[in-house]
């Protein structure tokens, strides 16, 4: 066991914890792609297949790469990934909004026949492909890179051509956009925006028959997601006036997120072939524009940014300290970031905090259950783990990987987890949580000596 790792004095059996993630992900599997969970997220969702091919690339490479031509064989004209994947053998009545809800889609749109959402989610992609062919270099994953770079490319493309707001950061036009749907940054310009029409929006809602009602967004929040879908939908999802939209802010997480993948499209490009001029530029260009303008030193992180209104929405989130990911982060920022995760707020090593809450913990509308108002999740806390181990943190990043493998080896592979007590929460058999799980056993130096 390594210096700063502490599991306790009965570590899990790190070989069943392999065992019993691969399983997840083989549960999950449905020949093309894996869904996220088989009862609440029947279909397939763009920043989970990422997450999930991550995992896979230590279970079977073929399958990771299979994972991610399955969602850009989805890829719409205009260049954008969607969020979801409709399964069309599913039937139309098992997930809220189903396709019907996003009809018609545009001339702009996916492939014919295939049925998606028109919004996106976080851009991990081309960090997963280049994960997966380092770990699996020769013939087969230099295809793989050759088959998936253009469309990668065309995506960032769409992000930093149609979604580039004023102040040259990338824009997100729903909640769900940035993955963290219901995050109290979200809180004001959800205020502001309209609701949908539907008389009992609980009557149309699925997710409530597989999860508790206290862990997911409320019906009011719902309410303000159906409203702003319609809205971009009645206008063919068009991106030509972002600001007449009921709903559009910066993400730091977001564009950390694709400031990262960009430099790792830069590398892909490299092998290729290609110029990675462009994306080198591109991800120092949005770097500098995340320091410049996202950092609220009175906090200590991050902050979101409603580009309709031009403030800042300053909240302590998960979300504000992803910026770790990226590189040549400046000394002073550096501090201040670490500072705030592991100070009161989100109390990274000082226990009984579990991981990273998604939210300020001594925030007086903190929840640990309800969805990403408190909860630890897996996804977030792998970005900050690969920050911290970016910028030579090992001892706090070999504690958070002691805190996911323990939530997981205490709870089981659920959605997400209460910071405090550990408690499994959300959906079971959570395949993100599988997928990261393997990625952190298979890089922490201390992975096969838990095992004791």
């Amino acid at each position: 066991m390594t210096a700063g790792t502490t599991l306790g004095p009965l570590a899990p059996d790190i070989a069943d914890l392999r065992r019993k993630a691969a399983a997840t992900l083989l549960r999950n599997w449905r020949g093309s792609a894996t869904v996220p969970t088989g009862t609440l997220y029947p279909h397939q969702w763009s920043w989970d297949s990422a997450f999930i091919a991550i995992g896979l690339a230590h279970l079977s490479p073929r399958r990771a790469f299979a994972e991610l031509t399955a969602l850009h064989g989805a890829q719409w004209r205009d260049g954008r990934v969607p969020q979801i994947v409709f399964n069309p053998a599913v039937p139309e009545d098992a997930y809220f909004p189903g396709p019907a809800f996003w009809r018609p889609l545009p001339r702009q749109g996916p492939p014919a026949g295939v049925s998606t959402t028109g919004l996106v989610q976080p851009p991990v992609h081309a960090g997963a492909v280049l994960a997966v062919a380092d770990r699996h270099p020769g013939d087969a994953a230099d295809a793989a890179v050759h088959r998936l770079y253009p469309r990668l490319a065309r995506f960032h493309d769409y992000l930093f051509e149609r979604r580039r707001v004023a102040s040259g950061l990338v824009a997100v036009v729903h909640p769900w956009e940035s993955g963290l749907d219901n995050s109290p940054f979200w809180d004001e310009p959800l205020g502001a925006a309209a609701t949908a029409l539907a008389d009992d929006i609980t009557g149309l809602r699925r997710d409530l028959r597989h999860a508790d009602a206290g862990h997911r967004p409320t019906d009011d929040d719902y309410a303000r997601y159906m409203g702003i879908v319609a809205a971009y939908r009645n206008r063919g999802y068009a991106d030509d006036d972002l600001l007449s939209l009921p709903f559009c802010t910066v993400d730091p997480l977001f564009c950390a997120v694709l400031a990262w993948s960009e430099q790792a499209l830069a590398e892909l490009a490299r092998r290729t072939g290609a110029d990675p001029g462009r994306h080198d530029e591109r991800a120092r260009e949005l770097t500098h524009q995340i320091h410049s303008r996202l950092f609220d030193p009175a906090l200590g992180c991050y902050v979101a940014l409603d580009a309709r209104t031009g403030r800042h929405l300053p909240k302590r989130t998960v979300s504000g300290l992803v910026p770790l990911l990226l590189p040549d982060l400046p000394a002073r920022r550096r501090e201040a970031l670490l500072a705030t995760l592991t100070g009161p707020a989100f109390g990274l090593g000082s226990p009984p905090v579990r991981g990273v809450p998604s939210y300020d913990l001594t925030a007086s509308d903190a929840d640990p259950h309800r969805y990403w108002r408190g909860p630890t999740w897996m996804n977030t806390n792998w970005l900050l783990w690969t920050g911290l181990r970016r910028q030579g943190e090992t001892r706090h990043a070999e504690h958070l990987a002691s805190d996911m493998i323990r939530l997981v080896a205490d709870a089981g592979f659920r959605e997400y987890f209460d910071p405090v007590t550990g408690e499994g929460l959300g959906a079971d058999h959570f395949s993100w949580t599988a997928a990261l799980l393997l990625d952190v056993l298979a890089h922490e130096p201390g992975g096969q000596g838990w095992q004791r």
